[in-house]
């Protein structure tokens, strides 16, 4: 069976818009080809054309001025933000110092009065010691029966 090859249309007899690419539309459908130029526009539609242009285009400033705008306020509500929190990172640095400063001094004292704890409980299980001493050789004594040599020996055994 010989090929026979089919006629094409012309690529300038498919639709062209700014959606179409080499015969597709944006969804990709196959855009099929017309048989007759597009009509002429009717008289006046040039000038609506136009007015809608012009139209679109002040609303379009319009939008961007107010992007801009909104842009601007969010800029600053941020900078006044970042300054909020600097300052009181400063006032939180401050008072870090100054607790700091706080421990390092009852550090200090409490070394001070851990020494003199230390000191009188041994002054403390000295005089015990030398009560205890004295007690006993008070007893001793009284009773007529030890002298110091041996109330001594008797502690030491």
């Amino acid at each position: 069976m010989p090929f026979i090859p089919l006629p094409v249309p012309p690529v300038q007899a498919f639709v062209a818009s700014p959606h179409t690419v080499l015969g597709f539309d944006a969804a990709g459908s196959p855009v099929l080809p017309r048989d007759a130029p597009p009509a002429a526009d009717p008289p006046g539609t040039e000038a609506d054309a136009d007015e809608r242009r012009l139209r679109r285009k002040i609303s379009n400033r319009e939008s961007a001025r107010r992007s801009r705008a909104r842009k601007q306020k969010h800029l600053d509500e941020l900078r006044e933000r970042a300054d909020r929190l600097r300052r009181c990172n400063r006032e939180l640095a401050a008072r870090g110092r100054d607790a700091r400063r706080r421990v390092a001094l009852v550090r200090v004292a409490n070394a001070g009065l851990r020494a003199e704890a230390a000191a009188l409980s041994r002054r403390l299980a000295a005089a015990r010691r030398a009560l205890a001493l004295s007690q006993l050789y008070d007893a001793a004594a009284a009773a007529g029966v030890w002298s110091f040599e041996q109330t001594i020996a008797s502690l030491i055994s």
